[in-house]
């Protein structure tokens, strides 16, 4: 039964009232960053979130909120949960960032029910067969074949026509990350028209691919046996590294990512946790499918990608939405067109003029007619003059190609391959990889060895929470709108 919930007023009246007792301002600013951003962040919308999720009897639920700081904080201090309770035990300005008095700090428990009370309970450890790891190398920057050929194709269609694969876990935790992301939408961060990214990531598990015997073959001398094992973590799976080109144990991650060129910041979006065999391309569609439904305010301006989304079904759902796909070629699916490519295009869909240079995008005809004007680099002086341009037009405009997107949705893109702005939104990519670092690296989710889906993903959601966190103390910052010393006067 969830009991009292301090509301954020309270909180940082309690915060204020605390740290005016703390004689050494250096004590303080020694935590500033961590600190500053509990105080900027807003927990009352989270009562309703989780309040569905406690029953309707039994004893209160007491310090709820400040469980949720602690965990943040821990997340960003980089410690585990028992470590995270002695530094409470003797830190009088981490507790009271918390909201804690010292009477009332919890046990390691308690940590990890509130944990469970949000994701679920995690799979118990189970006896399954024993799953070597693979030997056939996938080849460099090439992924893992589809199980099942046309997948993202029939996916679409069920997409297109209402239905949807919800995930309870990601449900969830995106839920609550929606909370951080309003707050950051509301400072202005996010902006009215978006363009987003989206990459994989590998997520190693903490627990152990080899599991534990409880065979007794080992006694008997078989040392190699592929007898059932006790896993602590068995829904990990092995998958393939395309970056570092190996095989690993545990899941796969697909974030959708914006980023803020005034800022100069990264902003996770949306998050899920599936299969380490997955392939990008179908949690690509899925994600996005569930990013719009989650967040119908947004005006989804471009989707940006790698060329693991390169496929017809991703297109041709992009064309549905009225949104601007921005995806890299598969090199291994070069030259594999619905539109027969004439020798008067290259590989980008760029026409080639006769004197064979290049033709100028210049602009694209809206919704009415839907296709792309190209025009002579001749008379824009983006190429000299040849033989054959006399013949080939004689009006001082000079000759004019359209394009039509249905003709190809995946070589006649609405931003054209190669364009100054194709380029410039490529670019913004790399804000997926960035933000897969900050989540991986900077805030240490695999270094920590968390073993479990929920639990590895509870914490992938803390870090990106604290992502938004660290932006928004820099714009507040940056406007002059936060001091953490005025809590102390």
């Amino acid at each position: 039964m969830l009991g009292y919930w301090r509301p954020h007023d309270e909180y940082l009246q309690f915060v204020s009232r605390q740290f005016r007792n703390v004689r050494d301002k250096s004590a303080l600013l020694e935590y500033e960053g961590i600190v500053s951003k509990l105080l900027l962040l807003n927990l009352d919308p989270l009562r309703d979130v989780l309040a569905p999720r406690y029953s309707s009897t039994g004893r209160k639920a007491k310090n709820q909120p400040e469980l949720f700081r602690a965990l943040l904080l821990m997340q960003d201090l980089h410690i585990p949960p028992n470590k995270l309770l002695h530094k409470l035990q003797n830190n009088f300005v981490l507790r009271s960032a918390c909201g804690f008095l010292k009477s009332e700090l919890p046990g390691i428990a308690s940590l990890y029910d509130f944990m469970e009370r949000i994701t679920g309970k995690e799979t118990s450890p189970c006896i399954r067969k024993f799953c070597r790891k693979p030997t056939k190398r996938i080849g460099n920057g090439k992924k893992l074949p589809h199980k099942r050929p046309n997948i993202t194709a029939r996916i679409k269609e069920r997409i297109l026509a209402g239905r949807r694969f919800p995930d309870p876990l990601a449900r969830v935790l995106n839920k609550i990350l929606s909370l951080t992301v309003a707050q950051s939408g509301n400072l202005g961060l996010l902006g009215g028209s978006l363009d987003v990214s989206g990459d994989g990531t590998c997520i190693l598990t903490g627990a152990s691919h080899y599991g534990k015997r409880v065979c007794g073959c080992k006694t008997q001398g078989t040392y190699n046996c592929d007898c059932p094992r006790k896993f602590s973590d068995p829904r990990a799976a092995w998958g393939w590294d395309s970056h570092k080109n190996c095989y690993f144990y545990g899941y796969s991650g697909y974030f959708i990512s914006t980023y803020n060129k005034s800022l100069k910041i990264d902003l996770p979006l949306y998050l899920r946790i599936v299969d380490a065999k997955r392939h990008d391309s179908v949690s690509a569609i899925v994600a996005l499918a569930e990013f719009r439904d989650m967040y119908p305010e947004f005006n989804i301006r471009s989707f940006i990608s790698d060329s693991a989304s390169d496929n017809y079904a991703t297109y041709e759902l992009l064309h549905h939405w009225d949104i601007n796909a921005v995806i890299a070629l598969n090199k291994t699916n070069k030259g594999n067109n619905k539109y027969p490519s004439p020798t008067a295009f290259d590989n980008n869909g760029v026409p080639i003029c006769p004197n064979g240079h290049m033709m100028v995008h210049n602009g694209f005809c809206g919704k009415d007619r839907c296709r792309i004007k190209w025009r002579c680099p001749r008379v824009l002086g983006k190429a000299p003059a040849g033989t054959v341009c006399d013949s080939c037009s004689k009006s001082a405009y000079g000759r004019v190609v359209y394009t039509k997107p249905e003709w190809d949705l995946r070589l006649f893109c609405r931003i054209p391959r190669g364009s100054a702005q194709w380029k410039q939104l490529m670019k913004q990519r790399t804000a997926a990889e960035r933000v897969n670092d900050r989540i991986l690296n900077d805030y240490r989710v695999e270094k920590t060895k968390h073993r479990g889906k929920n639990r590895i993903a509870f914490f992938v959601m803390a870090a990106a929470i604290n992502i938004h966190l660290d932006a928004q103390l820099k714009f507040a910052k940056s406007n002059g709108g936060f001091d953490l010393l005025r809590y102390v006067a």
